[in-house]
């Protein structure tokens, strides 16, 4: 996990945080200004300090108050969808930095409400479950989109006056308005940061622990030296200023920069953007922190079988919002469940202690800040590519056998990394299915059935009814008064009618833990599908 300390705090400094470029009207210019490029080096170097110290807390935090062995820190993909299209490049953006942190600050409060209500799972449930799957492999292509380009990349693709997309590969310093109009794939820069991502599939292959960070090491290292055409220290202001930093190796740096920096103003039509980021992150991060979440608990064995979920899983869901909120205090994207979490448990962790233990190292960390800012980005692109590339394992999963499924999925797919928008992907998706599928129910309603598509047989189940345990404030309500048992009454024609009746919180009390299960099997599925 500790590779999110580098490549969080280079991806999340390239909106320029509140640095003022002085020529708005062209962002190749911006790259040029010694000064916002000063600035810039200290906004990664706050970054460095946020992203550790907001890891750390978390994890241990979680860890404590859920006894679970899963570790949190600002998420992969929400953040370069906070980078890159709710704040741009250089704050060219839809909306300025300040205020995406308040839009993730918002979305975090909004979260614990979803939780504690229990309107968390109903929204999971809502949307299609290949819908679902196919976001997190556009997700996945969005990060390999971004490992290729330049600035958190390696700088393979880059932009074309005649193309969308072209190979890019030049130097650095041979970049013209973020093109490469000559010397293509001759950057020493790139070739090193492809070394980089071929070594570090190839300890993955051998199941080599920290294969990423690594991989990562090695290229840093040989980026370090000044004198080369591989150095992250040029002979330049910015340069100089980089490399004064990172002689301190062990040093505390304070948060200047991103610290409370949010923005309440909502004026200047930032309301409607403002709303769409909100309902983005909100939406992500529910399923992302849903599913990882579930993941994680089956991985441990902690998921009762009979209802599908975990002890303390509200308390789980309040806990990563509330870390949500207070991330973005000190500038950070939203906070999520780490998959890596996962590596913790296969070597034994089963309880919160491995989360607090993680959280120790991260607080650690932020004490080699010098060491962490001096990451250089050709190190970090072939680690998005290969988080991509495990993301988009899951499209396996997607159900490509009913084209009611299979169109809205791969509109999803490809709209997330070529809109280089997560919202817009999921909008997209959403759309193309309820447009599709409401058309061929009302074919088929016409028709009273006669009239079938081809393969519907194949169309995965959707329902908007969420099923497993009740809401702790449902039960709170009910006065615990919430398990039912089935009663059968035979009208006068024989026919029967199925009754509800409410027990007793006493008489569930009286009952052993399996036939309370039993008597709720009603209102409650046996092995519930959390998605």
């Amino acid at each position: 996990m500790s590779y999110i300390i580098a490549v969080n705090a280079h991806i999340l400094a390239d909106t320029g945080a509140n640095c003022v470029c002085k020529n708005q009207t062209d962002v190749g210019i911006c790259s040029n200004e010694t000064e916002y490029l000063i600035c810039q080096n200290e906004v990664r170097r706050d970054l460095v300090t946020a992203t550790a110290a907001v890891a750390g807390f978390s994890s241990i935090l979680f860890g404590f108050l859920t006894n679970l062995p899963v570790a949190l820190a600002p998420g992969m993909g929400l953040n370069a969808y906070f980078t890159y299209q709710v704040v741009g490049v250089r704050g060219t953006g839809s909306i300025p930095y300040g205020l995406a942190l308040t839009a993730v600050f918002v979305e975090g409060f909004i979260f614990i409400l979803l939780a504690i209500t229990g309107m968390r799972h109903w929204l999971v449930k809502i949307v299609p479950g290949t819908l679902k799957t196919a976001s997190g492999v556009g997700i996945g292509l969005f990060l390999t989109l971004v490992g290729m380009s330049y600035g958190n990349g390696i700088g393979l693709v880059t932009g074309s006056v005649s193309t969308p997309l072209a190979i890019g590969g030049c130097p650095p310093e041979d970049l013209y308005r973020g093109e490469c109009p000559n010397n293509i794939m001759q950057s020493h820069k790139m070739w090193l940061g492809i070394f980089g991502g071929l070594l570090t599939a190839w300890l993955m292959a051998f199941r080599v622990k920290s294969a990423i960070i690594i991989g990562i090491a090695i290229v840093s290292i040989l980026s370090w030296p000044r004198n080369t055409s591989l150095t992250y220290f040029p002979h330049t202001d910015e340069g100089d200023s980089r490399f004064e930093f990172f002689k301190k190796i062990a040093d505390f740096h304070p948060i200047q920069h991103t610290l409370g920096a949010q923005e309440w103003d909502l004026s200047g039509g930032n309301g409607a953007k403002f709303a769409i980021a909100v309902f983005t992150f909100l939406y992500v991060d529910i399923i992302d922190c849903t599913a990882t979440l579930y993941s994680m608990a089956r991985f441990c064995n902690k998921v009762d079988e009979k209802d599908g979920d975990f002890p303390r899983s509200t308390l789980a869901y309040c806990t990563d919002a509330a870390c949500i909120s207070f991330g973005s205090l000190l500038g950070c994207s939203p906070v999520t469940v780490f998959v890596e979490s996962g590596a913790g448990i296969a070597e034994g962790g089963r309880t919160g202690l491995t989360a607090i233990i993680t959280g120790i190292c991260f607080l650690v960390s932020i004490f080699f800040a010098p060491i962490f800012a001096s990451i250089p980005p050709w190190a970090t692109g072939c680690t998005l590519i290969l988080v991509g590339c495990l993301m988009i394992r899951q499209v396996v999963a997607v159900n490509w056998g009913y084209i009611g499924d299979a169109l809205p999925s791969f509109v999803t797919i490809c709209f997330i990394p070529f809109s280089y928008s997560v919202a817009y992907g999921l909008i997209a998706g959403i759309f193309v299915y309820t447009v599709i599928n409401s058309l061929i129910w009302i074919v088929m309603f016409v028709s009273g059935g006669e009239l079938e598509p081809w393969e519907y047989n194949r169309k995965e189940y959707w329902t908007w009814k969420p099923a497993g345990r009740k809401p702790w404030l449902f039960r709170v309500f009910t006065k615990g008064q919430y398990w039912a048992e089935e009663r059968l009454h035979l009208k006068k024609d024989g026919s029967d009618v199925r009754s509800i009746q409410r027990q007793s919180a006493t008489e569930s009390e009286e009952k052993p833990l399996e036939d309370r299960f039993s008597a709720a099997s009603v209102s409650m599925p046996p092995r519930a599908a959390l998605l």
